[in-house]
C-alpha cells in the first residue's frame, strides 16, 4: 500500500492499495484554491475512503525534494502526526519532474514511450526527458528553473494583469481574439532538447522586462484585465494585450512544435505532463505529430501525489519483475456519498427536494427546457477537469446561455464553454480527429460544420472545441442522459463546465454543491437522484 504526498502548490495524496486507487486534492477539501501546504485533510480522506489506518501504509511517497530546513522540519511534523515516530522508515522522495513524467507514462498503457514533463519550475528544473522502456525511465535532457518555458508564459499571463500559475488558460483563451503580431523568438527558443531563455530572468523580473519590451502598461495590467473580463476587447490597449497573448501563444506552440518533431525522430509514443501539458491548443500541435498523445488528466501540480507513488509503486514491480502497462481508464477517484447521507444532509438544510427515478431522462428534459442543471453523482473527478460527476449542464445550441453561465458563475468573458459527446459521435463532431476520442477534455479540436452549426455555445471564436468523449461503461448515467438529449434533439452532446463559482474549487460534497448552487442561482441540482429548485 502506497501514499503519495504533495506538500506545496496545489496540494493533494493518492493512495494505491493493489488496483484500487484513492485521490484528492487539498482544495477540494478545505475550500482553498490551488492550496499550498501539506494536504493534512486529503491523506486522511484517502485513507478513510480506502478504510485502512496509517499503520497499514507501507510506503510514503513525497512528490518534490525539500531543500529548505524550515519546510523539511514542517512536512516531518505532520508527517509524525498522522504516522507517529517511525514515519521516515516509509518514506521515499521522488523528484518533481520525474513525478510528472512518471505520472504521465506509468498511466498511458504503454510499454516503451517518452515521458515529457514542461511546467514553471520544480526542484530546479523546468522540464524533463525520459525514454521509458520496460517500466525503467532513463533521462535524456533537461532545462533548468532559469530557461522555462513555462514561467515565460506565466510572465506574460502575470504582464496582462491575470494571476501568474492560476490563469494562463485565460491567455490561450484570449489569444483566439487576435492574431500574433510579435516575435518572440529573440525572448525564448529551442536548443536541442532544452529550452534557452535569452532574457535571463524568471518571475516578476521577467514580467518587468517584456512589459518594456511591448511598451505595456504593466501599473495598468490588473484594470486593461478587468475591463476584458467584463467584454471590452476593442480598446487600444485591450487590441494590444490581446495581441500579446496571441504572440504568446503562437510562439509557445512554435516550440511545442519544434520539440515535438525532435521527439518524434525517436519512433515512440509520447505520454505528457507538467503545467504546460494544461495548453490544450498546443496539445493539438502535438497530436498532429503523435495521434496517440497520452496527455496525463491531472497534469499540473495537483497530480504530483499520483506520479510519485504510481513511480514508487512501478519500482517496486520491476524489482519482482512483475511490472506490466498500466492503462488509466477514467479518473473517477475522489470522495462519493452515499444515497442516505445525501438526503440526510438536504433534510438538515431544510432543503425542498424530490426524488426522480429517470435522472437522465429529467436531466435532458430540463436542458431542452433551456435549464442549467449543476449536476453531482458518485466519486469526484481528480484532476482539474468535471468530467460529468460535478458538473454544471446546459443546451449547447443556445448561445445565449454562455451569458447566463458567465454572470452566474462570474466568469471571464471570453472564455469559452466545452462539451461532453457520445464518443460514437466524434468523428462528425471533429474535423481533425486523428486518433482516439479524448475522454479527459485534455487537447482541443477544430469544430465540423455541423458542430459548429448545431452546438455554438461550446466552439470558441476560433472555431475549436475541447471535448470530453463518453462511453457508457465508465460513466452510464452521464452517457445516458447525453443519450436522452440526442434522442428529444438530434445532438449527442451537452455543454459541460466545471461546477464550481468562479476562482472557487468544483464542489466536492453535497454541502459544497447545495451553496454554490444557491449562490449562482442556478435553475435545478441534481444531488444522485435527488433534485432541487431554487
Amino acid at each position: 500500500m502506497i501514499l503519495g504526498i504533495h506538500d506545496g502548490h496545489d496540494a493533494g495524496a493518492v493512495l494505491i492499495d493493489g488496483e484500487s486507487i484513492f485521490a484528492v486534492n487539498e482544495e477540494r477539501l478545505n475550500r482553498v484554491k490551488k492550496y499550498r501546504g501539506f494536504p493534512t485533510l486529503s491523506v486522511r480522506k484517502v485513507l478513510e475512503m480506502a478504510g485502512v489506518s496509517p499503520e497499514e501504509v507501507e510506503i510514503i511517497a513525497i512528490a518534490g525534494i525539500f531543500r529548505k530546513q524550515k519546510r523539511l522540519l514542517e512536512l516531518e511534523n505532520n508527517l509524525h502526526v498522522i504516522f507517529g515516530p517511525d514515519f521516515k522508515r516509509k518514506v521515499l522522495f521522488v523528484e518533481h519532474h520525474l513525478a510528472h513524467s512518471a505520472s504521465a507514462y506509468y498511466t498511458s498503457g504503454w510499454k516503451d514511450a517518452i515521458a515529457l514533463s514542461i511546467d514553471a519550475a520544480g526542484d530546479g528544473l523546468s522540464s524533463s526527458i525520459y525514454i521509458a522502456r520496460d517500466g525503467e525511465m532513463i533521462k535524456i535532457a533537461q532545462s533548468t528553473y532559469l530557461d522555462s518555458l513555462g514561467d515565460f508564459y506565466a510572465s506574460v499571463t502575470e504582464l496582462l494583469g491575470f494571476k501568474p500559475m492560476r490563469h494562463e488558460g485565460k491567455v490561450m483563451s484570449l489569444a483566439a481574439y487576435g492574431r500574433p503580431t510579435y516575435d518572440l523568438s529573440n525572448i525564448i527558443e529551442l536548443n536541442g532538447l532544452t529550452f534557452d531563455n535569452h532574457l535571463k530572468l524568471i518571475g516578476v523580473e521577467a514580467t518587468r522586462k517584456l512589459a518594456e519590451l511591448f511598451s505595456y502598461p504593466l501599473s495598468r495590467a490588473k484594470e486593461i484585465a478587468g475591463q476584458m473580463k467584463r467584454g471590452k476587447l476593442d480598446g487600444e490597449l485591450q487590441r494590444r494585450a490581446i495581441e500579446i497573448a496571441a504572440s504568446a501563444q503562437a510562439h509557445l506552440e512554435k516550440l511545442i512544435d519544434e520539440l515535438g518533431l525532435k521527439l518524434k525522430e525517436y519512433g515512440l509514443p509520447l505520454a505528457y505532463a507538467g503545467g504546460v501539458a494544461q495548453n490544450v491548443k498546443a496539445n493539438a500541435i502535438l497530436r498532429k505529430l503523435f495521434p496517440s498523445l497520452w496527455v496525463f488528466p491531472a497534469m499540473d501540480d495537483g497530480g504530483l501525489a499520483f506520479g510519485a507513488a504510481i513511480f514508487v509503486k512501478a519500482q517496486l514491480e520491476r524489482l519482482d519483475s512483475k511490472w506490466k502497462p498500466f492503462k488509466l481508464e477514467h479518473v473517477y477517484l475522489g470522495p462519493d456519498y452515499s444515497k442516505d447521507e445525501v438526503e440526510g444532509f438536504l433534510r438538515r438544510e431544510g432543503a425542498e427536494f424530490e426524488e426522480v427515478d429517470d435522472v437522465p431522462g429529467f436531466v435532458a428534459d430540463s436542458l431542452v427546457d433551456r435549464k442549467i442543471v449543476a449536476f453531482f453523482q458518485g466519486r469526484m473527478e481528480f484532476g482539474p477537469r468535471a468530467l460529468g460527476n460535478r458538473s454544471i449542464l446546459a443546451d449547447p445550441r443556445d448561445d445565449g446561455v454562455k451569458e447566463r453561465l458567465n454572470v452566474a458563475l462570474k466568469r471571464d468573458v471570453f472564455q469559452p464553454f466545452a462539451p461532453s459527446m457520445l464518443e460514437e459521435r466524434a468523428r462528425e463532431y471533429l474535423a481533425d480527429l486523428n486518433g482516439e476520442p479524448n475522454r479527459f477534455m485534455t487537447m482541443s479540436y477544430t469544430a465540423s460544420e455541423e458542430f459548429r452549426r448545431e452546438a455554438p455555445a461550446v466552439v470558441h471564436v476560433d472555431g475549436t472545441t475541447r471535448p470530453q468523449s463518453v462511453v457508457r461503461e465508465l460513466n452510464p448515467v452521464y452517457y445516458d442522459i447525453i443519450k436522452a438529449f440526442e434522442r428529444r434533439t438530434g445532438l449527442g452532446a451537452v455543454l459541460n463546465t466545471s461546477f464550481n463559482m468562479h476562482g472557487e474549487p468544483i464542489v466536492c460534497s453535497p454541502k459544497d454543491a447545495l451553496g454554490s448552487f444557491r449562490k449562482a442561482g442556478l435553475d435545478v441540482l441534481v444531488l444522485g437522484g435527488f433534485v432541487v429548485h431554487q
